[in-house]
Order: structure tokens, then sequence, then C-alpha cells
């Protein structure tokens, strides 16, 4: 009942037309390979990068059944790493992936470089030096409530976001981010009611009233401090460190983009980014070079359709596991349908980490393996919903090699070619 293993170059999710494409791979180094292919196809670049905080960061993860029914995280894994040798080598290597961010977009096309306080002075001087100052938009501060409390200085509850343009001729339309009249701030406005029975809120100036109606929309100023953080509890929550809200990377979109335009995220982290491009109808460009960062994506991407068939597809380009894992697969093969079940799943990794059986495989598909490349048919995943992972997974028959991906609590990416039972 031993599977084989194979290499994939790629995956296709796709129950329909791809909204977007996620790769894991090491930027700058790699930005050539993404320049030759969609340079100049980007209509909004949204970078949350590391801050230079001299740490290293995890996801706290939750493993196999008992633990998503507990709700207790029992592994601490590597996200992303935030040392560098130097000022100067992070300041190389943002002003690497800043031009690679510029070369994707389009002539009408935005960046929004989310920053804090670490790396704010530079990174402005930085994005002057490579879009120009000219193209200064909006310095956005995202203020919050959560976090620590300081005692030798005021509490740092705010990040920044620099809004730039490529050039003059850019796309952006305040009016797809409308606030309602009691979310915006009234200041000392008077209240009043019209002879309609409409309340609103006025202010005279220069010997004219001015007239706020409380049913009409308010925009937001540069000052956003009606979206918060996630707290602990969170439904959104991965357990991905500095994951940011989907409500302030839709009004990022919605704003800076059209249905149908491309949104790139080069850090994409827990996959917020392209959770929010594909919910909003828009493609989505994300990449980052830890592999838990591309499970966690996936994850969210194939879980957004709430047990359904997605209204989008997607592909995935990401290394491939090393072959060093004892799995059991096999599949029956039917008129109109195949049975995959996978029996089995052991790696040098799982048993130091003490897990056993299924417990250390986090999402696994069924499909077809067509030269190099993956597709994928139906999934499971677990989730504080379905703790449980099946090990049974039904399929259509369709033109290819039956296959599995496995992908297991630390982002690594399987393929097997299952044993087949007649």
């Amino acid at each position: 009942m031993a599977a084989t293993y194979i290499r994939c170059a790629s995956e296709r999710h796709l129950t329909r037309e791809s909204a977007g494409t996620l790769i894991q791979g090491v930027l700058p180094q790699d930005g050539q390979a993404l320049l030759s292919r969609f340079g100049g196809s980007v209509q909004t670049v949204y970078l949350d990068p590391p801050f230079n905080t001299g740490k290293r960061f995890e996801m706290r993860a939750r493993v196999g059944e008992r633990g998503y029914r507990t709700g207790a995280p029992a592994l601490a894994l590597p996200a992303y790493d935030d040392r560098y040798e130097s000022h100067e080598a992070y300041i190389d290597m943002m002003r690497g992936t800043l031009a690679l961010a510029r070369g994707l977009l389009k002539k009408e096309g935005t960046i929004f470089l989310h920053i804090d306080s670490r790396m704010h002075a530079p990174m402005r001087l930085l994005m002057d030096e490579i879009f120009g100052e000219n193209n200064f938009l909006n310095e956005i501060v995202w203020a919050y409530q959560s976090g620590g409390r300081a005692r030798s200085y005021f509490p740092r509850k705010h990040d920044t976001i620099l809004f730039y343009a490529k050039s003059r001729s850019y796309y952006f339309n305040l009016k797809a981010v409308p606030l309602e009249r009691a979310q915006a701030r009234s200041n000392h406005m008077r209240r009043g009611v019209d002879e309609d029975g409409r309340s609103y809120r006025a202010i005279t100036s220069g010997g004219r009233e001015y007239r706020y109606y409380d049913d009409e929309p308010a925009y937001p100023g540069d000052v956003w401090d009606d979206v918060s953080h996630l707290q602990q509890k969170d439904p959104q929550r991965t357990g991905y460190d500095t994951q940011k809200p989907v409500r302030l990377l839709e009004r990022i979109v919605r704003s800076a983009t059209q249905e149908g335009d491309t949104v790139c995220d080069l850090f994409v982290g827990s996959g917020t980014t392209a959770v929010a491009a594909a919910q909003l109808g828009r493609r989505f460009l994300c990449t980052d070079q830890s592999p838990l960062a591309v499970a966690s994506t996936v994850k969210r991407l194939s879980q957004s359709g709430a047990g359904k068939a997605l209204p989008w597809g997607f592909e995935v380009e990401a290394p491939c596991g090393p072959d060093d894992c004892a799995v059991e697969a096999e599949v029956y093969p039917a008129i109109s349908s195949y049975t995959v079940r996978l029996l089995r799943f052991d790696s040098p990794a799982a048993r130091e980490a003490g897990l056993e059986g299924l417990d250390a495989v986090d999402m696994w598909s069924a499909g077809f393996v067509q030269g190099d490349v993956y597709r994928s048919c139906v999934q499971s995943a677990r989730s504080g919903a379905t703790p449980a992972l099946a090990d049974t997974l039904e399929m259509p028959v369709c033109a290819g090699e039956p296959c599995v991906l496995l992908v297991d609590v630390w982002g690594n990416r399987r393929f097997y070619l299952p044993r087949r039972r007649y």
C-alpha cells in the first residue's frame, strides 16, 4: 500500500478560472523571474514586510484532531526570521523589493507600504527615491488599542501605511470605501433634524451652514481608527504572527483597484491579501519565502468556500518537501469516480515532535497529475469547525494519473501516487 513519492512543479486548485498565483520564493533574489512573467500587470501592491525587529516570529499551530478540539496550540513553528546583519542589509533588501514592486505595477498603479516606527523614516526616504516625491499620496495612520503597555514612553498604538502612485495618472476611488455617517467623527457639530425628519450634524463656517446627514456615507481620512487589530480569539486568526485583519486589506483593495485587477503582496504571510482580493473579485499575485505562509494562504483560500465549491481557483508554485516520509495511500477506480484513502503518514519531524498517525498532516487533497502539474479535485483540511481530517475522499474521473498532495504542520508539500486497488 506504500505510495510513490513524485515531484510537481506547480498546483492548480481550479473550480473556475484562476483568480491568482501564489509563489514560494526569496525576494528580491527571485525578482527577475517575477518581472519577466508579471511586469507591468499589477494594479496595486500591498507590502507588509519584516520591520527589522531583530526577532524570530512564529506560527502557533494546532496539531491533530485533539489540538483543534481543545483549541490549545501545540507547536510553535518558525514563521519568518526578522534578523539582518546590519541596518544597511535591511535597507538593501527593501530597496530591491520596492524596485521590483515598481516594475510589477502598471502605469496607473499604486503601492501601500505597511511599516511601524522602527523603519518609518528610512522607508519614507526610500519610497521617495524609488517612486518619486511627487508621487506621494498619503501617510495613513492605522491606530488600534491592542498591544502592550509602556511606562517609559507613550504606548505605541499605531502603524503607518505609506501610499504612493507609480505615476500621476494613477487610479483611486474614495467612493468605493464609504463609512456610515455614525462611524465618522462628528467633532463639535450641532445635531438637528430637517423638515423631512432626517437627522444631521451641522457646522457653520463663513456664515454658511454645512450639513452632513446621518443616512449619507462619509469617507475615511488618513487616520484609520475604525479597523480593529485582531483580538486573541478572533475567528480570522491563523496563529501566524503579525497577521492583519481582512477589513484593512478590503479598504485598500476596494479603493485602489477595480474588479478583475491584480493585487500583489510580496510578503503574503498568513494570506490576508489573497483572501481579500479573491473575495472582492480581484486577481492576486502573492509570494513569500516561508512554506508555512504558503500553506496558511492555501488553507484560507480553500476554506473560504465554507465547504462548498469555491467561487474562484488559484495556482501554487512551491518547492516539494523532502522524500523522507512513509506514506500509505490507495485509490479505488470506478466508472465515474475514484475513492482515495489515506492510511498512513510518518516522517522524522513527526516522530521528533511526538506526533502519531495522521496528526502531522494538516491538509491533504486528491487529484490528478499531468506532466509535472498537479490538479486538485477534492480536499480535507483541519479547522476549528472540522478538527478531524477525512481519511477518504471521492473525486471524479479526469485525465491524468491519480495523485495525492499532503501538507504537514510545518507547511511542507509532498505529492504521492497512491497504490491502485481493483
